[in-house]
């Protein structure tokens, strides 16, 4: 992770930097997004605008590709189950953010991805002072934001030259952003606990439609976390 410092800017930096190879990972994934949505006959000024204004990279993968055949309700619907993870991470970076006014908290929210909040955490749970870890979190937030716009475009400029984008296989990116946001944070049992059930309901739950199958598994990792968690620090336990 990139060093912050006692200054906004050092923070903002350091928040860039740590972001860096998760934008590496994220970067197919955008172009894929632009090729695959004007395939799907989505104009590119439609294209542009939602990478610009709704900024989710699964949500907006879901509805290009339910656009040419779906209600607006249906895609609606399915991008809101889908984005209900970020109400854990909302969850898990109040307690740190109680301090800011309603301005930075609304900027703050309409930044929260999973590979800013990843960095971000990790700097608010290390053990220093500073009351300008915020400022990494944006540092972070506008890397992450400036490069999905730029890879959308060039996801635009591919569409129209690529029949198939799918075909070249870049969406190994989204699984691979994914690793490499989790890999580092496995720590102890309860986190174990928690992604095994995950996983292992992830995959369970996968025929469920409008992606309920990954809110189900979301909650059956965070309830099997906190279980093994309370009983590995129970009385009498070893590590109580």
């Amino acid at each position: 992770m990139g060093k912050a410092g006692d200054t906004w800017r050092s923070e903002v930096w350091a928040g860039a930097r740590a972001t860096f190879p998760l934008v590496i990972g994220a970067a197919p994934f955008g172009v894929l997004f632009g090729a695959l949505a004007v395939t799907n006959g989505l104009s590119p000024a439609a294209t542009a605008g939602m990478s610009a204004l709704v900024y989710a990279g699964a949500a907006q993968f879901i509805a290009a590709g339910l656009a040419p055949n779906s209600s607006i309700g249906v895609i609606i619907l399915t991008t809101w189950v889908v984005n209900l993870r970020h109400m854990l991470y909302a969850a898990s970076l109040a307690p740190h953010m109680r301090h800011l006014p309603q301005s930075w908290l609304a900027a703050i929210a309409f930044w929260l991805t999973d590979e800013t909040y990843a960095v971000a955490i990790n700097r608010y749970q290390r053990a220093d002072a500073s009351r300008l870890k915020h400022w990494f979190y944006i540092g972070s937030a506008l890397f992450m934001y400036g490069n999905w716009q730029l890879c959308t475009w060039l996801g635009l400029r591919a569409g129209r030259a690529i029949a198939d984008p799918q075909a070249w296989g870049l969406d190994f990116a989204f699984v691979a952003t994914f690793i490499g946001i989790v890999a580092p944070s496995i720590r102890n049992w309860p986190t174990v606990a928690c992604v095994v059930a995950a996983g292992v309901s992830a995959l369970a739950l996968r025929g469920l439609p409008h992606q309920l199958g990954l809110v189900g598994a979301a909650l059956i990792g965070v309830t099997v976390g906190m279980i093994v968690g309370r009983w590995r620090h129970a009385p009498g336990s070893r590590e109580a």
